[in-house]
């Protein structure tokens, strides 16, 4: 896909992210439109994926989100990538649907290999993954998103420390950089201090990206990806802003984990393009 090609999806994405979070009144809007340029690059354009869907993800890139509480992007994506029916949108939240607000396995939702949204949690996760494929011969690349409030989180720190002493370079961990947590920003809750010296300490590579600019996005992991088999595990820190796209959802925690009513969901369909159809 071109460029072009890729920010018109994107749009489509950010669109049903608004209604599916609208529709129940419930669900996460900000981050999930803040990473809704990094998820089309991902499922349209940079991982070598398989919508039929094994579990095993034998012989194929394989994506782990953490921070599952954006699972609004993450389930556009899988749906407009043919991983299942666009309509099945509709039933985001709803009582025995697949699509829950954080995503589970318990009811076989193509795409999903883990349950998330505990955080801190995905990275282990991937890097046991990526530790299989090695075991395995299998020389896909395994990615993980997080959220940046999220290594706050233990468990996190623990698995870049073990990451790198088992030289796992078939992973690329991306971390959500958009300053904000659903309390406020992450400097008044609790500030990540110098982030990139801090990875780099544990001896990881450590790239910088503009993900929400689709150019960059695509140029970075591309240069990520190149730079695995060496020895290290390679860290993109993925500058964005909550709420992109949306200009008052935009510069704000406030919309981390709010659905807007009616007149702000119209006010924000306004301002994003349907170009794929909406479900």
């Amino acid at each position: 896909m071109t460029i072009d090609q890729l920010e018109k999806t994107a749009s489509q994405v950010r669109r049903d992210i608004i209604r599916m979070v609208h529709a129940v009144s419930s669900g996460h809007p900000g981050g999930s439109l803040g990473c809704a340029d990094f998820f089309t690059a991902m499922y349209f354009e940079i991982m070598d994926h398989d919508p039929s869907f094994n579990m095993d993800g034998k012989n194929e890139d394989m994506f782990f989100l953490s921070n599952g509480h954006i699972s609004p992007v993450w389930y556009s994506v899988l749906a407009r990538s043919g991983y299942f029916p666009v309509p099945e949108l509709s039933t985001f939240r709803h009582l025995d649907s697949r699509l829950q607000g954080h995503p589970a396995t318990h009811e076989g939702l193509p795409g999903i290999r883990v349950a998330s949204g505990s955080l801190g949690q995905g990275l282990s996760v991937a890097i046991g993954v990526a530790l299989s494929k090695r075991l395995n011969g299998d020389d896909k690349t395994v990615y993980c998103l997080t959220g940046d409030g999220e290594l706050q989180e233990g468990q996190i720190w623990e698995a870049v420390m073990y990451a790198c002493h088992n030289k796992v370079d078939n992973l690329i961990a991306v971390v959500d950089w958009n300053g904000q947590q659903i309390d406020g920003s992450n400097d008044d809750v609790l500030t990540l201090g110098d982030l990139p010296g801090k990875w780099e300490s544990f001896g990881w590579q450590v790239m910088h990206m503009d993900g929400n600019n689709m150019a960059d996005v695509l140029k970075v992991m591309a240069e990520a990806k190149a730079a695995l088999g060496n020895g290290k595990p390679v860290v993109v820190l993925m500058k964005t802003e909550m709420g992109q796209g949306v200009d008052y959802m935009m510069g704000t925690h406030a919309w981390h984990g709010k659905a807007p009513n009616d007149e702000l969901k119209d006010k924000a369909l306004a301002q994003l393009e349907e170009t794929l159809g909406d479900y």
